[in-house]
């Protein structure tokens, strides 16, 4: 594929360009170690590097335009330099352009919230597919562009747009019809401009709890880049031409009437929206007499005034709200009847590192999971401690170079309903390990160090020590790493397998009966 520079910066305004503006560009790239010949480079201004340092490299690996914002000591002839007010921002029109505005030529689901933004967008995506439509996806943990399920590499719940626009190229060029795109606050924030050029049809709130203010500066800030979301829709094309036929695509907004926003979100889009709810009466779809179990629920599902039970295998009563959140999406897009969504839930199958249970023959309970925010915390401990035969154990660390408010916190709550915290490494990147386990263990202010309370910044280490401590009917909660396949610190990444290090550790104390079952 090739376009040239006056088709991909038709949108861009203002730009300044040197060069031939008909230089062809094969590729685009804001990494100039993945530069190939013919590609364009954004040299992206960072936190810790400059992208314009690296524009040499990616000209001496046959980079054929630059995208920049600083002035450059050099401009060659041979190069179109398109110069612009923040290249990064520059980055969602090119790459919409360069993929042929591929989110206008697929039903496009977006899902945002502090919490479960992964397993909704999972759900919805497994629905879809077993409603019989052909269904792609990008999360946190995978994503299918194609036929099979692929784990993803990186920390960004959003991919920056190159990728983004380029994956979804892919599921148009392969024949799926949907597309389920997890929707962070800071892919939608106007900083990033990660989703800026994405033509969404469907917007999901889950809920908004207190994170990222590392980031977003205040949590009102916060909340008002995740609403985004659902003010796209009013620019919804309505129709879009899918697998060669032109198609009415309803547009409409997916709340949690259960979250103290939801009125916020509902309010901020001209198009309908629908609620879901576990407690909140009237919504569009709700769920009473919840019972769970170790490896799933039942409910009583309410639709318009009529009932049925319902169930899931999804171990985690809030999996129950994701389920909903999903049944919504799906009926109000597809036309598919409630009833017969709610015959499929049995087949809906966890995500992986979200609440995955292993089992390796020991006598007592090993749970991973993602929860790395007090609310997620508050959200998954309760139950767990209502059913605990002995003692609970967690655990977990916090993420460093992000939001400090959350860790004391995070500590008081672990504290509240586990009997052992164990505080570890979770992505300690360029702060030191120790100093901010200390920050988490502020909040812990009943419990006793050595005794209780232990800080190993070595999560295997922490692991093991967690499993010689527990007795038999214990849980042992791994929390804060989930699906995630690296460690971030100052020296490095190193590459970590929550579920694979468990398992291995179990084996060591001689349990090697089963694998893990998610």
């Amino acid at each position: 594929m090739e376009r040239n520079i006056s088709q991909l910066i038709a949108t861009l305004e203002p730009c300044i360009v040197r060069g031939d503006a008909g230089t062809a560009v094969s590729g685009l790239a804001y990494d100039s170690r993945n530069v190939k010949p013919g590609f364009a480079f954004f040299a992206l201004p960072g936190l810790h590097v400059n992208g314009h340092d690296f524009i040499n490299k990616a000209l001496e690996n046959g980079a054929s335009a630059i995208i920049h914002s600083e002035e450059l000591p050099e401009y060659r002839a041979d190069i179109c330099y398109v110069k612009v007010a923040d290249p990064r921002f520059a980055m969602s029109p090119v790459a919409s352009a360069f993929w042929g505005n591929p989110s206008g030529k697929i039903v496009l689901i977006g899902v945002t919230g502090t919490e479960g933004k992964s397993t909704t967008v999972w759900l919805i995506s497994q629905l879809l597919t077993l409603a019989g439509f052909k269904t792609g996806f990008i999360s946190t943990v995978e994503y299918k562009v194609a036929g099979t399920v692929e784990c993803n590499p990186d920390h960004q719940t959003t991919p920056e747009a190159t990728t983004i626009h380029e994956k979804l190229a892919k599921m148009v060029e392969n024949g799926l019809e949907y597309a389920v795109l997890e929707s962070s606050s800071h892919g939608l924030s106007p900083r990033t401009n990660r989703l800026g050029n994405v033509q969404f049809d469907v917007g999901v709130m889950t809920n908004v709890r207190h994170e990222h203010l590392e980031f977003h500066g205040t949590w009102e800030c916060y909340r008002d880049d995740k609403a985004r979301l659902l003010s796209a829709l009013d620019a919804s094309m309505e129709e879009k031409s899918i697998g060669g036929k032109t198609l009415k695509v309803p547009a409409f907004g997916v709340v949690c009437a259960d979250d103290p926003s939801a009125a916020f979100f509902a309010d901020i889009t001209e198009k309908p929206v629908y609620t879901y709810s576990v407690r909140t009466a009237g919504a569009t779809i709700s769920a009473t007499e919840i019972d769970e179990t170790k490896t799933g629920s039942t409910f009583l599902l309410r639709f318009e005034d009529c009932y049925q039970g319902a169930s899931i295998k999804l171990p985690g009563a809030f999996n129950v709200e994701n389920t909903l959140a999903a049944i919504v999406v799906v009926h109000k897009l597809t036309g598919t009847p409630v009833d017969e969504l709610v015959d499929l839930l049995p087949g809906l199958t966890p995500v992986r590192g979200r609440m995955s249970r292993i089992e390796a023959g020991q006598d007592f309970e090993v749970l991973v999971d993602y929860a790395h925010t007090p609310s997620s915390f508050e959200a998954i401990l309760p139950a767990i401690k209502a059913r605990a035969k002995n003692s609970v154990i967690c655990v977990f660390g916090s993420g460093g170079e992000r939001d400090t408010q959350k860790r004391p916190a995070q500590g008081a709550i672990a504290s509240k309903y586990c009997d052992i915290v164990i505080l570890a490494d979770e992505d300690p990147r360029g702060e030191d390990p120790l100093s901010l386990l200390e920050d988490i263990a502020a909040g812990c202010k009943e419990k006793i160090r050595g005794e209780n309370l232990f800080l190993i910044p070595d999560r295997a280490q922490a692991i093991r020590k967690a499993f010689a401590l527990a007795k038999p009917g214990s849980i042992v909660l791994l929390l804060g790493k989930g699906h995630e396949n690296t460690i971030l610190k100052s020296s490095g990444t190193i590459p970590w397998d929550e579920i694979a290090e468990a398992t291995n550790a179990l084996a060591k104390m001689g349990f090697t009966k089963k694998k893990e079952n998610a």
